[in-house]
Formats: C-alpha cells, structure tokens, sequence
C-alpha cells in the first residue's frame, strides 16, 4: 500500500513514523509533501527511503491513501492550489480538527473521506483518536484505516460524525487541561518551598499513579476520591476550595468552549 501525507508537521510525522515503525508499509512507499522548501533535507534526513515534496511541486500523487494533515485554517488554500484530481479508488483520511466530511468532499471534489480526530499522545504512540467515514466506504477500507490510526495508539469509530466535535474539545484538546492542573499544582508546590524539580517529580508521579488506579480499579471516581478524602483532612480541605469556586463547573464550560470552537472551524 502506498501513502502520501499532505502535511508534513508534527501530526502527519508522527503518524508517519508509527506507520513505518510497525512495518505497516515501506519507506520506498511513503511520499510526505510540505509547504515548506526549506523543511525537505531535514524530513529526507528522518525519512530515509521516502519521497519528500514541496506542495507547489506537487502534479501528481499515486498513493491508495492520502493523509490530510494540514492545520484547519490552511485546508481552503491547500485544497484550492492542488493542481491534480483525485483518483476515483483513492482514499482521504483527514486528521484536522473541527473540518467535517461534507466540506473536505467538496473542496477536494472526492467522495471517498474518513474524518479523524487524533491528539498529541500519538506522538508517542499512546493516543486516541475518534474516526468516522462518508457513506460508502466498504468495511475492509475502514478496517485498513483502522489498522493504521492503532499503530498510534487505540482508535474508536463513531457513526455519528457530529460527536468528533466533542472528541476534538474532550480528547483532542485533553492533554493540554491536565498540563494546565499539573503546571498549577507544581506552581503550588515551588510557593510551599519544594524546589521545582522535586516538585514536577511528585506531580508527575502522582499523576501517573492516579491514571493507574483509575485503570485498575472496579471503584468509581467518587469512590477513589473518598478512600484519599478522609473526614477533616487536607484532602477534604483541597476539595472544599475547588468546590467553592466551582472548579468542575469551569472545566466543563471550558471544554464545551472548545466544542462551539470546533464546530465553528466548519463553517
């Protein structure tokens, strides 16, 4: 199978690498293109084997499926200064935020679409993205689909493709509200004098004990948070502030801000 990547940043990369890493195609058959000239040493350097383009070159593509991987805000000019039609047995992933399947067909003027919506931990091989396809794709082109979004973690189909939005403000803008909590708990940590590096340390390590406990319990949250929250403890007192200020209720506004966010980038 042959694969091109419209897109060649940190996304389309990182997709890019998972494929290789997993043998799921070869280098000879990966063609990366980019905007930028200046970027083509450095991409040929990481990707021995594999064709690198300039966009404002680009005539042709032969690839069985190509990868959107442009920002949002870029994909009207992109799609208007592709000087090639797209093959009618080619199949488009598109993995930006927010674009819905109806406008890609349209600029692209293609019908074969599938609509995901990865996040940041793919980076690292631990993401999760959210999918959904245009009518018409067969079951074993969406499993071939399926296959490649799992080499960067776990994917989820979704029939209903107006819940990606939420995907987008919940998974995909995810990882930067915990960084924002971690960032204020070692802020808090450095005011009670632990030095910052030994802060980060047991914020770090403390999440990632949470995540474990969560992962490997048959409690629910509630629960969890009542065997640390013992009657008039500092857990207890923490809580109490959170609550006051109504933290759960701003988390949730915010997220649902960046749902509205994704839904207008469509329009």
């Amino acid at each position: 199978m042959k694969i091109a990547v419209l897109g060649a940043g940190n996304m389309g990369l990182s997709f890019s690498k998972s494929f290789l890493k997993y043998e799921l195609i070869k280098p000879e058959n990966l063609h990366l293109v980019t905007r930028k000239k200046e970027k083509v040493n450095k991409i040929s350097r990481n990707f021995p084997g594999s064709k690198v383009s300039v966009f404002s070159d680009l005539k042709t593509i032969e690839a069985d499926l190509v990868i959107i991987a442009v920002k949002p805000q870029d994909f009207q000019f992109v799609a208007e200064n592709i000087s090639f039609q797209f093959k009618e047995n080619q199949m488009v992933l598109s993995i930006m935020a927010g674009i819905k399947i109806e406008k890609i067909q349209k600029f692209l003027n293609h019908k074969k679409v599938v609509r995901a919506m990865p996040n940041s931990p793919t980076l690292l091989g631990m993401g999760i993205t959210g999918y959904t396809a245009a009518e018409g794709i067969s079951f074993p082109d969406l499993m071939q689909i399926e296959r490649f979004l799992n080499s960067t973690g776990r994917s989820v189909y979704l029939e209903d493709e107006n819940l990606l939005d939420g995907v987008t403000a919940l998974s995909g803008s995810g990882p930067a509200y915990f960084y924002y909590i971690v960032d204020a708990m070692i802020k808090a940590g450095t005011e009670m004098g632990i030095e910052e590096n030994l802060a980060k340390l047991f914020v770090k390590q403390t999440m990632l004990g949470a995540y474990h406990l969560i992962n490997n319990s048959e409690k629910s949250l509630e629960e969890l948070i009542e065997d640390v929250a013992s009657k008039g403890g500092t857990t207890e007192a923490a809580l109490k502030i959170f609550d006051e200020n109504e933290l759960k209720e701003t988390l949730r506004k915010g997220i649902l801000a960046a749902e509205k966010r994704s839904k207008e980038l469509s329009n």
